[in-house]
């Protein structure tokens, strides 16, 4: 029986040692994998789905925000854990929302770091950073909260983002321009601050959107 993979991924080769050795303590059976660039990290995950991912977030230099999304659409059942320098609260909100399992701030000290990663390996939504002092769990905010602000041929879109569709086959569903879409997009992108499409479908993702929704509403309108 194969042993789960986790990769690790990060730059700085002493961080990276450091994370395959906790990683190692907390998870002895697993196979463990170490990534120095995106591109690694991403041809070993597509080798093998991975368990697990910890991901340094400026390995994502180009588009961040883009990056985690495209990483959570391509692996939904992966543990997703971004490590930074970066602790910002927006920094780690937008991380959070662009579908990250847990935050844990490169700033903490080493058992702080185990600490955190062992809570992320038994599932707990973790956010940590030396500011805060304590841990906190993620409550992303709710759907309704969330997508108040688009108006309803937005959220259409979106849940239609959210299932893979292209702009083309968007505008054949809704009997609408592909540019008219590409008007929409724009807008929802904005709306919901968010920087690309696949980022806007994992959020989508995130809370539930999509096919099975729309037909989970059928069925309620139909009862």
């Amino acid at each position: 029986m194969p042993h789960d993979l986790f990769i690790v991924a990060d730059d700085h080769p002493l961080f990276r040692d450091g994370l395959v050795r906790l990683l190692a303590q907390a998870r002895p059976e697993a196979m463990i994998r170490e990534a120095a660039t995106l591109d690694e990290a991403l041809q070993l995950a597509r080798a093998q789905a991975p368990a697990g991912i910890l991901l340094d977030l400026m390995y994502s230099s180009d588009n961040a925000w883009a990056s985690i999304a495209d990483w959570r659409l391509e692996f939904p059942a992966s543990l997703l854990v971004v490590v930074s320098m970066r602790e910002d609260p927006l920094v780690v909100e937008r991380v959070m929302n662009q579908g990250a399992s847990a935050f844990i701030g490169k700033s903490l000290p080493p058992s702080e770091v185990a600490e955190a990663l062992a809570a992320a390996l038994n599932g707990e939504p973790v956010v940590r950073c030396a500011s805060q002092g304590s841990f906190t769990a993620y409550e992303p905010p709710a759907a309704a909260d969330c997508f108040s602000s688009l108006t309803a041929r937005q959220f259409e879109v979106l849940q239609l983002i959210t299932d893979g569709l292209s702009n083309k086959e968007i505008a054949q569903i809704l009997r609408i321009s592909p540019f008219t879409v590409r008007i929409h997009v724009s807008a929802l992108l904005s709306v919901l601050k968010l920087s690309s499409r696949s980022a806007a479908a994992a959020l989508g993702a995130r809370h539930g959107l999509g096919a099975a929704s729309r037909t989970a509403q059928v069925s309620e309108g139909e009862r």
